[in-house]
């Protein structure tokens, strides 16, 4: 199955109908385990080790046997430091020399992204603007811009080129928007935004790379 995309103008007006790659945009690159693989990834490498213990060999204290083995009634103890005991060291705690770090071959990161591209294109969550030409900074008429083709209050990916800064700055402020430059398209940023929006330079720059 072959897939279009619809291009609009910032005041809402469908402009063209844009045919899409056949090597990106293609059932086959849909492989629902390749795309949670890759979630899983990028979870797992975003992933900080924060919590952390000390265990009976790194609590500051003496390691005196703290009071006779036998003769007293009570039961056997060691140094202050074990574990059985309060401000003692912890056993089996979390440490922060974990690795959590998980890997990919190259063929199976761009088949998972290819694939999500193909589902949010088969859902009629990809959308495109023709360009956003203006020459200052303005939220206002990024905010215009998302009014006018029925996309305010919703979860935006927003794909630009590294050369768009005026269209960057200028949504950047809203809420629920996130832009990200096209290289850095990824799995998870897509399946977590309700529509993926495209400036046809971004398109170019990702079916250039394909």
């Amino acid at each position: 199955m072959s897939y279009t995309v619809d291009v609009f103008n910032i005041n809402g007006e469908k402009i063209d109908t844009r045919n899409l790659s056949d090597s990106i945009f293609n059932d086959d690159n849909i492989n629902k385990k390749l795309i949670h693989e890759f979630v899983l990834l990028q979870l797992s490498n975003s992933r900080k080790n924060i919590a952390h213990v000390k265990t009976r060999g790194e609590v500051v204290g003496s390691g005196r046997k703290l009071f006779r083995q036998k003769g007293t009634g009570r039961a056997r103890v060691g140094d202050a430091a074990s574990p059985i005991r309060r401000h003692g060291g912890k056993s089996f705690g979390p440490r922060n020399v974990r690795n959590f770090t998980k890997d990919m071959t190259k063929k199976a990161r761009k088949k998972a992204l290819f694939g999500s591209l193909t589902l949010k294109a088969r859902e009629g969550q990809l959308l495109c603007f023709d360009s956003f030409p203006f020459d200052n900074i303005k939220t206002k008429n990024a905010v215009s811009a998302l009014d006018n083709n029925g996309l305010s209050g919703q979860k935006i990916l927003l794909v630009v080129s590294k050369g768009d800064d005026i269209a960057i700055k200028s949504f950047r402020n809203i809420p629920n928007i996130k832009y990200i430059y096209v290289d850095y398209v990824n799995p998870y940023d897509l399946l977590t935004h309700n529509k993926i929006v495209f400036f046809s330079s971004s398109l170019n720059k990702l079916e250039s790379i394909s």
